[in-house]
């Protein structure tokens, strides 16, 4: 059967003309379903997605981040994880002090403010080419990432 170009809905062509299509395809090649499903809400800029994620405070940390809402954040009930989720719908990178671990700290730092230099301070090999990749490294810097799943959500833009 062959459509005519008219006839393609425009959000169909839109959605295919930003590459989110091809950045969501990439969530799939994650195992863990509760990555595989922040990965979904991530690409594809949809809350929706986040209801298919087990853990409560994962689910409303991805419905914070995909609402813009830091309310949702004061759900979550594990700190570090609470402390990322104001840092980065609102609260600044003041909020990433907050976090216990020194990693998971410089990574908030390093994305909440898109300063690559934070990423040095990550001593994670995987952690420190997913920051790098995310405040402006690019695509190729996932491929540093030995994790299979946290490559592909890298590489899905998450």
């Amino acid at each position: 059967m062959r459509f005519h170009p008219a006839l393609v809905p425009l959000w169909l062509v839109l959605l295919a003309a930003t590459g989110l299509e091809a950045r969501s395809s990439e969530c799939g090649f994650i195992k863990d379903p509760d990555r595989r499903a922040a990965c979904r809400a991530e690409a594809g800029g949809q809350s929706s997605e986040c209801g298919f994620i087990r853990d409560a405070d994962e689910r409303a940390y991805c419905r914070a981040k995909q609402d813009g809402s830091e309310s949702q954040c004061g759900f979550i009930g594990d700190a570090d994880l609470r402390a990322r989720c104001r840092a980065e719908t609102g609260g600044g990178q003041s909020q990433c002090g907050f976090i216990r671990d020194a990693d998971q700290r410089a990574f908030c730092r390093a994305t909440t403010e898109g300063q690559s230099s934070q990423c040095g301070f990550i001593r994670d090999d995987d952690l420190r080419a997913h920051c790098r990749a995310r405040t402006g490294g690019g695509e190729s810097q996932c491929g540093f990432i030995r994790d299979p799943d946290r490559r592909a959500a890298c590489r899905a833009g998450g």
